[in-house]
């Protein structure tokens, strides 16, 4: 894997592809959870075949089963080749790094634990510090040198 800057996954410049981000970033929050949401039915379907195969100790993973199933879900989404969940696709986003270099699953999984952190700290700022930071970036955003763009 090259460490070299691509442009294709470069933030781009233009003011145009920062315009509406933050509307757009909460619907698709709101679609990628019920998504999420969902996806825990089978899951749970799954632990608990595990739990009687491991004679219990397969229920233990019923009180983390919310977060194991969106650390995958944003990893493997965010990280894929679209750069974007199905919610952020949905609403015309994607996520790209600062540096050009792909979103990989392990910058994506902090990413989104970066985001349920601040997120439980900062509850009414997250939002609001998109308004006055540039590109309309989120905290998380700035730490990990991440932006959403449009990509409609």
């Amino acid at each position: 894997m090259s460490l070299e800057r691509n442009p294709t996954y470069a933030a781009p410049d233009d003011w145009r592809a920062y315009s509406g981000v933050l509307s757009r970033r909460v619907f698709a929050f709101l679609i990628d959870y019920v998504i999420v949401l969902l996806l825990c039915i089978p899951a749970a379907v799954i632990v608990f075949f595990l739990g009687i195969i491991t004679l219990g100790l397969g229920f233990m993973l019923y009180p983390a089963l919310f977060v194991i199933v969106a650390l995958l879900y944003f990893g493997m989404t965010l990280g894929g080749p679209s750069q974007a969940s199905p919610g952020m696709r949905a609403m015309g986003i994607a996520m790209r790094r600062v540096d050009g270099r792909r979103m990989d699953f392990l910058t994506a999984m902090v990413h989104t634990v970066l985001f349920w952190i601040i997120n439980s700290v900062l509850t009414p700022l997250i939002l609001l510090a998109g308004l006055f930071i540039e590109r309309s970036r989120l905290v998380h955003d700035l730490l990990l040198g991440t932006v959403i763009v449009r990509t409609t």
